[in-house]
């Protein structure tokens, strides 16, 4: 009978999930999670009252080439990292708090060194050395109350924008600036106030 539900369950008979961005699901996650700790990283969330800012198993994806790269599809960033993680995410949190960003998949974060130049991750990515994450917003959503906000408290959050040609976001706490399509801040969709600008 469990054999059942889950067949109709995965044809969505039962239940019509929502369309996902990436294929590394819960059902994934608590497969890997088995074979790797998680706990302290887990417990840090905890302490740092940020578990559950992002689906954990969401926060853990690897980079989405992980299977070309033959690596893990998540990866738990080193500890060093940690603080990293926890201004990533108060920065996510408050960006949730006030409208900013009501839904959204994040579709990679942590990425070791290997992975990242195999995904052709740029040579110094926060995504290595810091913590930083790829989301994906839904078709409907606006992304200026984004640059809005990055315009105005990106300086004092040392907030990273980018925005991918795919249409992906990354957003990290590693660093004022912005980026497009062609990785420079000139193509990027949100531009700095000019001095005297309104606010």
């Amino acid at each position: 009978m469990c054999k059942g539900i889950k067949g109709l369950l995965l044809a969505g008979v039962l239940f019509a999930a929502p369309l996902q961005a990436d294929e590394r699901d819960l059902w994934q996650f608590a497969q890997w999670t088995g074979d790797h700790a998680t706990r302290d990283f887990r417990e840090m969330l905890v302490d740092a009252r940020l578990y559950g800012v992002v689906p954990l198993y969401q926060l853990l994806r690897s980079a989405s080439d992980w299977r070309l790269c033959s690596a893990q599809p998540f990866a738990v960033p080193p500890r060093s990292n940690w603080p990293a993680v926890q201004s990533t995410l108060q920065l996510l949190k408050l960006l949730g708090e006030e409208r900013v960003l009501s839904s959204y998949e994040v579709v990679s974060a942590y990425r070791d060194p290997q992975l990242n130049r195999c995904a052709g991750g740029a040579k110094d990515s926060a995504h290595t050395r810091a913590f930083a994450v790829d989301l994906l917003l839904p078709a409907w959503a606006d992304p200026n109350p984004l640059c809005q906000f990055w315009q105005r408290y990106g300086k004092p959050w040392n907030m990273g924008l980018g925005r991918y040609p795919s249409g992906r976001i990354h957003i990290d706490t590693a660093g004022y600036r912005t980026w497009g399509g062609d990785f420079s801040a000139g193509s990027s969709f949100c531009q700095p106030l000019a001095p005297g600008a309104a606010r």
